[in-house]
């Protein structure tokens, strides 16, 4: 079982995808991963030795943030925007859109279930 910043790898998948799984690591950065810590990509998790796994984590822990570092930097950035009361931190505040999607149709998932108003029959 391969565990890299706390999080398990997935056993049956390439190595470059696999660790995809981590925070913080797309695609493209998990190739150089690989490339860095000179592992097959293409390889199986449950196929890499302890000593390719050490490697792995070295890089990543030497060269990139990941996981807990890269959730706390985007929550203090949301909560900057906030705090500057800016248009984007009002609608995170309100649990609107950001993005300038329109909200009088749709929008759902962010504005939560319909709440209906008005009399019930």
């Amino acid at each position: 079982m391969a565990r890299i910043e706390g999080v398990d790898l997935p056993k049956n998948r390439p190595t470059w995808i696999a660790l995809t799984a981590i925070y913080g690591v797309g695609r493209t950065r998990a190739k150089k991963i690989c490339e860095m810590a000179q592992v097959d990509p293409m390889i199986r998790v449950l196929r890499l030795t302890d000593h390719e796994v050490a490697r792995l984590r070295e890089v990543i822990q030497s060269n990139y943030q990941v996981e807990g570092e890269v959730r706390k930097q985007v929550a203090m950035n949301i909560k900057r925007l906030i705090d500057l009361n800016t248009y984007r931190g009002q609608r995170h505040r309100r649990g609107l859109p950001v993005r300038g999607q329109r909200t009088h149709t749709n929008a759902r998932t962010r504005k939560g279930p319909r709440r209906i108003g008005g009399k019930q029959r």
